[in-house]
């Protein structure tokens, strides 16, 4: 008995990624390459930068470039699609702008960041805006901190006291 596979149409159950459904709506004309960067790009859970992206495209296709990946970002950016992040470290990194809004906490030793939302912040937003004359449109927030070391909830007589020879 002979089986035959059956090959399907390119992109008959293909869903687009959040990201390559965005790039649409705005016109955008959708390369294999561009699909796959738009969606390395849904799929992260941080804030990648250009080099990041490109290596996890390079793992789901070896023939995209790390010039492609740029533009394409770029691309991404002057549409609206990402957002630039500036955590430090000499790198830009990556946000969808559909990700709705949210601050940042960056761990300055590990380059780890937390996203947060925090309606206590954002009434104090609005009414520092209106004690200085303005209608709050728009904020953003990022905080860098170091972790709290265990070491400092030990009582004070376990710990050697700064500043002292022993």
């Amino acid at each position: 008995m002979e089986s035959r596979i059956q090959a399907r149409p390119p992109n008959q159950d293909h869903t687009p990624s959040r990201i390559e459904q965005l790039c649409i709506e705005r016109g955008l004309k959708m390369t294999g390459q561009r699909r796959l960067i738009a969606r390395v790009l849904s799929e992260a859970e941080d804030h990648p930068d250009v080099e990041d992206v490109y290596r996890r495209a390079l793992v789901l296709d070896n023939k995209v470039s790390i010039a492609t990946v740029y533009r394409t970002v770029r691309l991404l950016e002057e549409k609206g699609i990402l957002e630039r992040r500036d955590f430090g470290g000499g790198r830009a990194r990556y946000d969808p702008a559909d990700r709705g809004h949210h601050h940042h906490l960056i761990d300055v030793d590990t380059g780890t960041v937390i996203e947060f939302a925090d309606e206590e912040f954002e009434a104090l937003a609005r009414i520092l805006a209106r004690k200085l004359g303005f209608t709050l449109v728009g904020q953003r927030l990022e905080l860098f901190g170091r972790r709290i070391e265990t070491r400092a909830a030990e009582p004070p007589a376990k710990r050697p006291k700064a500043g002292r020879d022993s």
